[in-house]
């Protein structure tokens, strides 16, 4: 096959509807346009959202700007000063999490940040963590270590 055999599917291609081009067209004399007025002449463009010059939507409803990230992930947040509860040395689960009423559900993906000091070496499984906080346990003598859950898919 070569460039100039290219050529759309049968069918796929329609000729434009002829409007305006005398009474008998069918669209002829006002082409669709209705009687005068300034929608009716040539060169006619209205901007989008023009509401004809009452108060647009957009300036009626200022808190509605903006928008909403839909893929932006909601994480439970835990300080690792509130894990020195925990017993040294053991290992520290999301479901520990919930037990301890540190989280409420596990539907959130959990997130460990680096505020206060930890005093025991813990082993931490969490989704994410922060530097600070993986220094901190790290420093304690335990572990950091990210776990992947399906609850990411589970968005807000």
């Amino acid at each position: 096959m070569r460039q100039n055999e290219l050529a759309p599917s049968p069918g796929a291609k329609h000729s434009s509807k002829r409007i305006g081009r005398g009474l008998g067209s069918g669209h002829g004399r006002t082409a669709g346009k209705g009687t005068k007025g300034q929608k009716a002449r040539a060169g006619y463009k209205m901007r989008p959202g023009f509401e004809g010059g009452q108060n647009p939507l957009t300036k009626r409803l200022p808190e509605q700007r903006g928008f909403t990230n839909i893929f932006r992930i909601e994480y439970a947040t835990i300080n690792v000063a509130r894990l020195n509860r925990f017993e040294a040395e053991s290992e520290v689960t999301p479901q520990q999490l919930v037990a301890e009423g540190l989280v409420k559900s596990l539907k959130q993906p959990i997130k460990i940040l680096g505020d206060g000091e930890l005093q025991k070496p813990l082993t931490v499984r969490a989704n994410k963590f922060t530097q600070p906080a993986r220094r901190k346990i790290e420093a304690a003598g335990g572990k950091a270590e990210e776990i992947n859950s399906d609850s990411r898919a589970k968005r807000h």
